[in-house]
Order: structure tokens, then C-alpha cells, then sequence
């Protein structure tokens, strides 16, 4: 078998994350600390500190702010091979804002990626990964980030990657119906299927235990794994956290024992770490 360029290569929006501070509020706060982030190049990064070769398919602006992006793209290892850059005078990388929670308040968020570069991507690539890693949340950014990300699906799988999609859904980008009848469309295709209970339940109208619901995916759909996460909220500063795979062609699942009261450092981004292990150790 030809040896792949790349472990993983994942299509996803890079995000300029804006955040105040400690546990200031974004309504009172005077300053905010900058990062770089999105779920795709979470996943990327993690891949890629993992010991993997990987890079992100995206459109960043051709700016001082799109270099920024593009520096921690690199400090991250992760490739920039396939980064397009946008000239045009409107050129803009997506912001959101986000606090942290401090009990009894939750944390919160608020986007501003509305015409974005990411929303006009043009990429074609296929031959050059062993696995291709999206989300719902780019399928649901746009009709076009839709239209791209579903057509990159079935090319990367025509090719003989193996495909992995992340439902993480978004009720302030799509509606459940909205999602429930385009990832149904792209199922057909993938490979490695992440997807919590309570997601399957509201979305796909899945009901019956966890292991039960996840077998029904691979029954439906020629799904080889499903991974589940569960998360349980103590305070925003303390959580439960555990997992359940479900393997097809073994016919078994596989789980672990639950950390309990985790010491929560930073909420976001943390289930696009446990994909990225999942997806290191397939």
C-alpha cells in the first residue's frame, strides 16, 4: 500500500477566540486574551502532539491577523500545506467570545463567524491521508461549507481513507432536524462515528441503552466504531467525565472507569482531545 503524506487530515473553520480574563464577565471586562481554535484543528493538534503527521484544510485572511492563526497552526505541528489564504478586501477570520463559568454560572458563548473566509473554501485533495476528520459544525456553517464538506467526504473516501465525523452539534448553527437529515446523507460513508447519548436521542431520535443505541448506528450504516462521551456537570470548575466504544467487527464494547471531579482547566476543546486519542489509537 503507497505510504500517506499524512495520519489525518481534518476540514474545519479557524476560529480567533476572544476571551476576558480569569472570571470577568464579557459584559464588563476591558481586555481579552487571544487564542486560535476550532474543532477540526483541535482534533489536528491533538493528532499531532500524539506523535501523527497531520494538517488542516482551511481558508484564513491574508492579514496580520491570518499570520497569527497560521503561527499557532505551525506551533501545534500541524501542517499548513493546504491553508488558503484570502486576498479579497473582506477577508475576515470567525471570532467567538467566550467566559469561563464560575458556579452558579455557567459558561458562555458568543460567535461572530458570519462571512468568514472559511464560508468560501475552495480545496481538492484526496489522496494524500489515511483518515479525514470533519464535524457538523462546519456542515453547518454554510450551504457551501455543506455542499464542500459532503463532496470531500465521499472524494477522501473514494480514495480509501478511512472517514471519521464528530456530530458535535450546535443548536445556534442548525436546527436538530437540519442535522439529523444531512449527516443521515454522509453516514453511508464514515468509517469512525462520534456521537454522545444525548445527541443520538434528541437528533436521531435513538432510544434504548447506550450500547444498545450505538449498535443500531453500525446496523443501519457500515459504521465500524462509535464513540461516546459523557460529561457530568458538578460546577463549571468540576466535572464527571467517561467514554464507551463500540467496536462492529469485533462485536464489543469498550469502556473505562469514570474520572471523577475533574479539575476543569479550560472546558472547550476538550472533547475534540478525547477524538483525537480515539482516532491515534485506530
Amino acid at each position: 500500500m503507497k505510504k500517506k503524506a499524512f495520519d489525518l487530515l481534518t476540514l474545519g473553520e479557524i476560529l480567533l477566540r476572544l476571551s476576558p480574563p480569569d472570571n470577568e464577565r464579557i459584559v464588563r471586562g476591558e481586555t481579552f486574551q487571544k487564542q486560535v481554535g476550532g474543532a477540526e484543528l483541535n482534533v489536528a493538534s491533538g493528532v499531532s502532539l500524539l506523535g501523527l503527521r497531520s494538517g488542516i484544510i482551511s481558508r484564513i485572511p491574508d492579514s496580520s491577523i491570518g499570520m497569527f492563526a497560521k503561527n499557532k497552526i505551525r506551533f501545534c505541528g500541524v501542517s499548513d500545506d493546504y491553508l488558503v489564504y484570502d486576498t479579497g478586501k473582506d477577508a475576515r477570520l470567525g471570532v467567538y467570545y467566550y467566559e469561563n463559568g464560575a458556579y452558579p454560572r455557567k459558561p458562555g458563548v458568543v460567535y461572530d463567524r458570519q462571512h468568514s473566509s472559511m464560508t468560501r473554501i475552495d480545496d481538492s485533495i484526496y489522496e494524500s491521508t489515511r483518515c479525514f476528520h470533519t464535524s457538523g459544525i462546519t456542515l453547518a456553517l454554510s450551504e457551501e461549507c455543506r455542499k464542500t464538506g459532503v463532496e470531500m467526504i465521499k472524494r477522501f473516501k473514494e480514495k480509501g481513507a478511512l472517514i471519521s465525523f464528530d456530530v458535535n452539534f450546535r443548536l445556534n448553527l442548525w436546527s436538530g432536524e437540519e442535522a439529523r437529515k444531512c449527516i443521515e446523507g454522509i453516514l453511508p460513508y464514515v468509517d469512525i462515528f462520534f456521537c454522545s447519548e444525548d445527541t443520538a436521542r434528541l437528533t436521531f431520535g435513538k432510544t434504548g441503552t447506550i450500547n444498545e443505541i450505538q449498535k443500531s448506528f453500525c446496523e443501519e450504516y457500515p459504521i465500524s466504531v462509535v464513540a461516546s462521551t459523557e460529561r457530568t456537570v458538578i460546577t463549571p470548575k468540576k466535572h464527571d467525565f467517561t467514554s464507551i466504544i463500540y467496536s462492529a467487527k469485533e462485536d464489543r464494547y469498550y469502556s473505562e472507569s469514570p474520572y471523577n471531579s475533574i479539575d476543569v482547566v479550560d472546558r472547550i476543546g476538550s472533547g475534540d482531545a478525547y477524538v483525537s486519542g480515539a482516532l491515534y489509537r485506530d
